[in-house]
């Protein structure tokens, strides 16, 4: 079969197209023949998101059609059209899932947003409810808001009946993005002071949960803008490591969050099953959709993708708007 593999740490150009062998599923496990796989900030990260040393194919998740399965599966046939979560390995015609984390797909949903929803809908689903507890008609802020996490948390937190939205973003363009997908404040970070905006549009009472994977440059005016008995949720740090974390005082009932679907899917793997589920349903419906900025056949993605994969500390590159999409069918 044919894939893109990391031959050696470095830039984009690094992804290689080659023949390789095509994997067999083992127990517990089917192979999909992959039509679309996606480009997400995660792929770019190594070794804290993909695989080990070169070489190794990357690719976090894909939609396609089951065409081989393994011993001990039930409820799965081949021939049907899947969406997974493969960790590793989804640049290519075929990939290997566990079948845990593989779910059914109606005929209404296209590939290339069933390929979206495993990392950007699953997380933010679990952002929102897992980790944030976000109750009906409480404010949500999320920091880095026209990302691929950040957009789709805008319009989950409006599925999930969140009162008030408030997004951070580094320009006019994003702004008005955002407040199309339903933010009800979009604030400019590089021009507004974040923390008094967000006291401003909540009438001094500040947001019940903020989500913040930024890290360095953020965190500071993340834990500046919650609400007594809020829920500051970190998970990420893509400006850099935050600062050591001084515990708010008691009075001022704050909650300092970690969330890493990786670290949960590892120690519970049933995990994916139900929050997946529950980003699947509204995608179905068309309640929300994930962005997608750009696509590339097989193969191509190295031409214009922005990716770096390199070897820890990863350096800080810019980030995607959104996802992309890498088209595997011929």
């Amino acid at each position: 079969m044919k894939a893109v593999c990391v031959t050696e740490h470095g830039g984009s150009e690094v992804l290689q197209l080659q023949e390789v062998p095509t994997p067999e599923p083992g127990p517990g496990q089917v192979r999909i023949r992959v039509a679309a796989t996606t480009v997400n900030f995660a792929d770019s990260r190594h070794p804290a998101y993909t695989a080990g040393a070169p070489p190794f194919i990357p690719g976090l998740e894909a939609a396609g059609t089951i065409d081989v399965i393994g011993p001990g599966v039930q409820g799965l046939q081949a021939g049907q059209r899947v969406a997974a979560l493969a960790g590793g390995g989804s640049y290519a015609e075929y990939v290997l899932a566990r079948a845990v984390g593989v779910f059914a797909l109606p005929d209404s949903l296209d590939s290339e947003r069933a390929a979206c929803f495993r990392v950007v809908g699953q997380t933010s689903f679990n952002l929102l409810t897992a980790a944030g507890r976000l109750q009906p008609g409480e404010t949500v802020l999320v920091h880095a808001a026209a990302g691929g996490v950040g957009s789709t948390v805008v319009q989950l937190a409006r599925v999930l009946g969140a009162g008030r939205i408030i997004g951070t973003v580094g320009s006019r363009q994003k702004a008005d993005l955002i407040q199309e997908l339903g933010a009800d404040v979009a604030i400019n970070y590089r021009e507004e002071n974040v923390a008094e905006r967000v006291r401003a549009a909540t009438d001094g009472a500040g947001a019940d949960v903020v989500l913040d994977g930024v890290g360095a440059d953020t965190f500071e005016a993340s834990l500046a803008s919650l609400a007594p008995l809020g829920r500051l949720v970190v998970f990420g740090q893509s400006s850099g490591p935050r600062p050591p974390v001084v515990l708010p005082p008691i009075g001022e009932n704050k909650s300092i969050i970690g969330y890493s679907s990786g670290g949960l899917f590892r120690s519970r793997p049933e995990a994916p099953r139900a929050p997946g589920l529950a980003a699947l349903t509204p995608l179905v419906q068309g309640r929300w959709s994930p962005l997608i900025s750009a696509r590339f056949p097989l193969g191509k993605p190295r031409r214009n993708a922005c990716m770096k994969v390199r070897s820890a500390p990863p350096a800080r590159i810019g980030r995607m708007s959104s996802s992309a999409a890498v088209r595997t069918e011929r």
